[in-house]
């Protein structure tokens, strides 16, 4: 113990440690009235670590050629010690992102805390959201099982919709006219490599501007509700008579780990095939197509809207426009009140837009 409180003041003595922890820590204050829904983040970034540390050791024996990726995964699952343990771990954490990401996603939405002047935190949040599924597709080809085969061929096909260029990024993403051996060392580059970089540096800046900014006051439980922002200079949003992070929010983010942890490992040794369809366990055929080929459950939705209408692009072009303007809901709702019931189009819209989407996908599931 003394060697640990030398090792601590001998870098106090240097950069200053211990005023930069209660700065950042104890002295950190949080609203009064936070809740429950603000761990959200906190929860995200322990299954990005969890990714990256599963991504990792899966990557010592995965082999990211044609001929071997199904045989590396299948040995991964059947002859390493612990190895079906981490498969299941990365592949229902994937799944677990994706949802957190938009539980979190709705919980700023019903609070407003994207509200001015917090556009930059929502623009880099949804630049997240669109990260996590660009990893959670090129991740999905790697095992190179019928199902990642034909739902990857499914998938880069509806890009060619697209008047003109269309079929020139088709070709450009699978890295021939057909998907083979060049798509799956695409991909495998984009997963491990470059969109992990990239959501890295974006959840960087994202914290960034939390802490430049300052945490976003819940609209529950106040008498006034709308956003006190002026535009007429910075200022950063502090809380007086607020709570610090460090240990009273600290506590609360590890009790959220812990629930998230006891749904995520029920999942893991309970239901394990959850979201592995028969397809997922037999190896990739070219010339063997498989009646019903449907993507993960967070693209249903898009699958089904581009099923609705008669031609591809209008349905590319309706989720371009949806997307775009999820965006730039900061700057289209720019109404200074942040309290949901007081906001009644919006709470419409929103609702009506979710049961939209959880509708499609059902539909998706089932047609």
């Amino acid at each position: 113990m003394t060697l640990f409180k030398r090792l601590i003041d001998w870098i106090d003595v240097r950069i200053g440690a211990r005023q930069l922890a209660k700065e950042e820590l104890v002295d950190y204050l949080l609203p009064a009235n936070i809740n429950f829904w603000y761990s959200m983040g906190s929860i995200l970034l322990f299954i990005f670590v969890m990714q990256v540390v599963t991504g990792i050791l899966l990557l010592i024996y995965y082999v990211p050629d044609a001929d071997k990726a199904f045989r590396s995964v299948t040995f991964i699952m059947n002859d390493v010690p612990f190895g079906w343990l981490i498969r299941m771990c990365h592949a229902v954490g994937s799944n677990m992102m994706v949802l957190v990401l938009l539980l979190h996603m709705f919980s700023v939405l019903f609070m407003g805390s994207y509200k001015s002047p917090r556009e930059l935190n929502w623009v880099t949040g949804f630049i997240l959201l669109t990260l996590v599924q660009g990893i959670s597709l090129t991740g999905y080809l790697l095992p190179w099982s019928q199902l990642s085969f034909w739902a990857t061929t499914v998938a880069t096909n509806s890009v060619s919709a697209i008047p003109a260029v269309g079929q020139y990024l088709v070709e450009f993403l699978r890295g021939g006219k057909l998907v083979g051996p060049p798509t799956l060392g695409r991909f495998f580059a984009l997963h491990v490599a470059v969109i992990p970089l990239t959501i890295a540096a974006v959840v960087g800046l994202h914290l960034f501007l939390l802490e430049r900014i300052g945490v976003s006051t819940p609209p529950f439980g106040l008498k006034e509700t709308k956003n006190p922002w002026r535009p007429d200079g910075f200022r950063y949003e502090d809380h007086p008579g607020g709570i610090p992070f460090f240990p009273n929010y600290a506590l609360q983010d590890l009790t959220s780990i812990s629930i998230y942890l006891a749904c995520f490992l029920g999942v893991v040794f309970f239901d394990p095939y959850l979201f592995f369809p028969k397809d997922a366990f037999l190896p990739a055929n070219a010339f063997q197509t498989p009646a019903h080929i449907k993507p993960e459950w967070y693209f249903l939705a898009n699958y089904q809207t581009l099923k609705i209408f008669p031609n591809e692009f209008i349905g590319l072009a309706v989720q371009g426009a949806a997307m775009t303007f999820l965006a730039l809901l900061p700057f289209i709702d720019r109404g200074p009140e942040k309290h949901p019931l007081k906001r009644p189009v919006f709470m419409i819209c929103a609702i009506g837009g979710i049961l939209l989407w959880i509708g499609l996908g059902i539909w998706g599931h089932y047609s």
